[in-house]
């Protein structure tokens, strides 16, 4: 037996608002379209569909520009991690570079002993420390031979050279150092004068 009070199963599955916008055909009320539905909201026809879409590019628009901020400071935090890396390598290769001097001169001082096992300890701790420079990155400036370069050089002397043009360098006190485009420390050189007559 069946209770004629109760509604058909259909109508009672569907939505309420479903129930009540149909026509009495089946044909869809004017507010099932989206844009009427939208325009129901302020009154005014395709208004709140223009708000929903203003408010969608504006969040696209600030996500967009919030992604190219983020890139930038990753950017800029590595560029900034590169350069403390090259500071703290170029502070310890100054540290360095007296030692190497010393051993330069030490293996300078004595030529005679080139054979004996103190000269010969000197120099292999002396080439592990070039090599250690130069896995850092680190390499000499070359100087004999040049001309004068003041941003590369500190001339401590001019002296009057025959047979060398004006400005050559004839001696160096002092190797310079440089790491990759940046100078680690100028090479002290002394440089020809031209000869007056």
């Amino acid at each position: 037996m069946t209770d004629d009070r109760q509604p058909p199963f259909d109508e009672v599955l569907a939505p309420a608002d479903d129930r009540h916008a149909h026509g009495a055909d089946g044909a869809a009320m004017p507010a099932d379209r989206p844009e009427d539905a939208a325009a129901g909201l302020d009154g005014e026809p395709g208004d709140g569909a223009a708000r929903v879409a203003q408010e969608r590019d504006a969040y696209r628009d600030q996500l967009l520009r919030a992604r190219a901020e983020l890139d930038n400071f990753r950017q800029w935090m590595e560029r900034e991690r590169l350069q403390m890396a090259t500071r703290a390598t170029e502070d310890a290769v100054r540290d360095f570079l007296p030692i190497v001097d010393d051993l330069e001169r030490a293996l300078a001082s004595d030529p005679g002993d080139a054979g004996g096992s103190f000269h010969q300890g000197v120099q292999m701790i002396y080439l592990q420390m070039l090599e250690m420079l130069r896995r850092r990155g680190v390499e000499p400036i070359d100087s004999i031979g040049l001309d004068f370069d003041p941003n590369i050089h500190e001339a401590v002397a001019y002296e009057p050279a025959e047979g060398r043009r004006e400005g050559e360098i004839i001696g160096e006190l002092r190797r310079g150092y440089r790491i990759g485009d940046r100078l680690v420390r100028p090479a002290m050189v002394r440089v020809a004068q031209g000869l007056h007559s």
